[in-house]
């Protein structure tokens, strides 16, 4: 395998936001932001700043032009904060200085003077005061009221999952260039570069089509650039739009940490419903999501969560409710699963208690309600496979479960302080945008007469690996090295209207609307090959390893010329493709539909080592085995699954994200957030790909 990027990586030769050469006059931006939660502002005195050796200028929501808003779901978020600010780090001005070192020290030249106002961090104490984001989502199914008199077991409890920072190694970053005619190029860290086009657009007060968005590719994303990149863009192009020059704004590792949105935090209560046999009849669950100030991508994100609330298991009767809570936090954000980890671990919580009350292993339960090809999911759609059961059974048998758990008995009783546990984790994901508008995606394929090409998708690489995934399509249509094939960035005036690149769609929407680009030169191609050597149009044609095949004998064909020659037969060697996924729809008035194209399965057997007198413990092994259909990239692909099991490992465990009485972060640097590191990734882990039957979607 051939990952271009990575080999630049390794190289230091790729090039993120902050690598750039820049203009000669280029300007340095940085934010003052708020240094409380909730606040009333009474004076905002800038004029020292101002003033301040080599500050050219600092603007304040009076300056925008357009509107004071980048909430993109919602409109309830402003860019600079006006009469009130909502919570710490909120920003409120920008300072634009020479140097970026100028900027930041003048920042802390202005003076903000403001009056306390109530603050809430805890979501069922906003909910209890009103403070809710959109409306509450149920999702249902069966009879559920009637239900519960058919259970012989009934258990209830409460429980909270924690935030997550993504900490993803390039922080939130852009550059706004002015051209001609007041338009702007924006070069942002973003996963959602038409969204920062709208944004910036919006503020701005002009039109799309004078604001162009460029994405190179992220130092990573985890979701946190999906929707808060905007913002940052945004008062870049802010102040490039006031000055007439280029800005650029990059911030420092502490104060995007800081001010950043993370993962949802959610407090959940749940009541759960077993038949004798441990089948589960009934499911209630209310979800509690603490979105912070804004909504950001929050109603979203609890959509999925609803969608996601029975993870791998079929309940006949089901009840959750999602409500999302506005606190005085930072608006919280997109982050890897969207809302589905959330979700899985409340009935993964459920199930476990109701197996310490029966006195049963989890795996007991968990085997029996697999959800099966045909069971309806409690939004309507039916499973369109059952590889849940076949990712479970698989894991059990490959990994010996049965010897484990008597191994760990017999370790058990021979160790008073150490302890062994061992946990059986499925997973039942959803690949989708929840929103059908946005599974959309187009591509710009051009071959150039000396046979190599270039390919513009709306894809974003940002270490997933996408941009060779879209190579290895190319090469496979044509039959051509991969070396020929140059993947360019990502660009709102090659691609119009680009989805985030997110929901992990970006290879099924960008690499179909490629394989259609492909296919259509391929067509023509195949029509001109008889017109070069002579042949029969009826008769069949292919490439294979860059030579062309004539009724499956080898010709002088070549690749080079027959681009050469298509190309002076005036043939067209370029196409745009555009691809939108089949069969899928939601009704948000029922809440039912089918709004995913396929569903994806795997089960994770996880064996842990305690030290019961330091509280401190060993993850001993991870083994899994995990739906991925036909991989278009095994190593990549596996490099994912690998990542996100430490990511899940790292928020289970050790990341905690702790603020003040008075919503301060407290947890805002890599000495006081501690994430895994060599020491505490798993002593082994296995990964073993299940090979899907569902048919290909597309």
């Amino acid at each position: 395998m051939k990952d271009y990027d990575l080999k630049l990586h390794v190289q230091g030769l790729s090039q993120f936001v902050d690598d750039l050469n820049l203009p000669e006059d280029t300007l340095y931006a940085s934010v003052f932001v708020a240094p409380a939660s909730h606040g009333r502002i009474t004076k905002l005195d800038t004029s020292a700043a101002k003033v301040s050796k080599d500050v050219v200028a600092v603007f304040s929501y009076e300056d925008i032009p357009g509107k004071n808003q980048i909430g993109h779901i919602i409109a309830d978020e402003p860019l600079l904060a006006d009469t009130t600010f909502d919570y710490v780090g909120q920003p409120i001005a920008i300072v634009v200085g020479k140097t970026m070192k100028i900027a930041r020290q003048a920042t802390k030249l202005i003076q903000l003077e403001y009056e306390t106002l109530p603050a809430v961090y805890d979501p069922k104490l906003a909910f209890n005061n009103g403070d809710v984001i959109g409306q509450e989502r149920i999702f249902s199914c069966g009879d559920f009221d009637k239900a519960w008199s058919d259970c012989e077991y009934i258990f209830s409890n409460s429980v909270t999952s924690g935030a997550q920072e993504h900490l993803y190694l390039e922080t939130q970053s852009a550059i706004a260039i002015p051209t001609e005619s007041d338009r702007i190029k924006i070069i942002s860290s973003t996963q959602s570069p038409s969204a920062v086009q709208k944004t910036v657009a919006d503020v701005l007060g002009v039109s799309l089509n004078h604001i162009e968005t460029e994405v190179i590719r992220l130092g990573g994303g985890f979701g946190g650039k999906e929707d808060q990149a905007n913002a940052w863009a945004a008062m870049a192009g802010l102040a490039a739009f006031k000055l007439n020059k280029p800005v650029k704004l990059v911030l420092p590792r502490q104060q995007d940490i800081t001010i950043t949105g993370k993962r949802h935090p959610y407090s959940s209560d749940f009541r759960i419903g077993l038949s004798e046999d441990f089948k589960i009849i009934a499911y209630e669950v209310t979800f509690y999501q603490n979105a912070g100030a804004y909504a950001d991508l929050s109603t979203a994100i609890l959509e999925r969560t609803l969608f996601h609330c029975t993870n791998s298991y079929y309940i006949p009767n089901v009840r959750a409710k999602g409500i999302s809570c506005r606190t005085n936090l930072t608006p919280n954000t997109a982050f890897r699963g969207f809302g589905g980890p959330q979700a899985m671990f409340v009935i993964e919580s459920a199930i476990y208690e109701a197996s310490q009350h029966l006195k049963i292993s989890p795996i007991e339960i968990q085997k029996r309600n697999l959800i099966s090809k045909g069971d309806n999911f409690p939004f309507g759609m039916s499973a369109q496979s059952g590889n849940a059961k076949i990712c479970m059974n698989r894991a059990l048998e490959k990994f010996s479960i049965d010897i484990k758990n008597q191994a760990i008995i017999e370790f058990n009783q021979t160790h008073q302080n150490l302890k062994k546990g061992l946990a059986v984790m499925p997973v039942c994901f959803g690949i989708s945008f929840t929103s059908t508008f946005l599974n959309q995606a187009s591509a710009l394929v051009h071959i150039y007469n000396d046979g190599s090409l270039s390919i513009s998708t709306g894809a974003v690489e940002m270490g997933q690996g996408v941009n060779e995934k879209i190579r290895k399509t190319a090469a496979h249509i044509f039959s051509i090295c991969e070396d020929r094939i140059r993947i360019e960035t990502t660009n709102t005036t090659r691609i119009a209207n680009i989805s985030p690149t997110a929901a992990s769609t970006g290879a099924d929407l960008n690499g179909n609307a490629t394989r259609i680009a492909c296919e259509e030169i391929l067509n023509r191609l195949k029509i001109v090959i008889p017109l070069i050597i002579g042949t029969s149009v009826n008769d069949k044609y292919e490439i294979r390893n860059e030579i062309i095949y004539h009724n499956e004998q080898k010709t002088t064909l070549n690749w080079n010329e027959l681009i050469l020659k298509t190309y002076r037969e005036r043939v067209c060697l370029s196409s745009q493709a555009f691809y939108a996924t089949p069969g899928i729809s939601f009704d948000r008035t029922t809440e039912k539909g089918n709004p995913f194209a396929y569903h994806v399965n795997g089960t994770a057997v996880i064996q842990v080592t305690l030290d019961c007198l330091r509280g401190i413990f060993d993850i001993d092994s991870v083994e899994v085995v995990h739906d991925t259909g036909s991989s278009a990239a095994t190593l990549i692909d596996l490099g994912q699954v690998e990542g996100g099991i430490l990511q899940g490992l790292g928020w289970m465990t050790m990341e905690e994200i702790q603020h003040s009485d008075q919503g301060k972060l407290m947890t805002n640097s890599l000495s006081s957030y501690k994430v895994p590191d060599i020491f505490s990734i798993p002593k082994k882990m296995q990964i073993q790909f299940l090979e899907s039957e569902n048919e290909q979607v597309g």
